[in-house]
């Protein structure tokens, strides 16, 4: 199972959820629910989320080792 550090990311960059959701136009309770790994973005999503925050893809999971 992935689960995505997006909130923590977030955090660190000083981003909010609105401003994920606006840079993708996605809605709030979408990048809300990638947040709380009630679901997970797709891996195109992820790589646009990753080019946004100007990290590398991999930053965004946690290993499941």
């Amino acid at each position: 199972m992935k689960i995505n550090r997006l909130k923590i990311i977030l955090a660190e960059k000083s981003k909010t959820n609105k401003w994920l959701a606006e840079k993708l136009s996605k809605s709030e309770v979408t990048v809300s629910r990638w947040v709380t790994n009630e679901v997970q973005p797709s891996v195109e999503t992820l790589a646009e989320i990753a080019q946004l925050l100007k990290i590398d893809v991999r930053e965004l999971l946690n290993s499941t080792k």
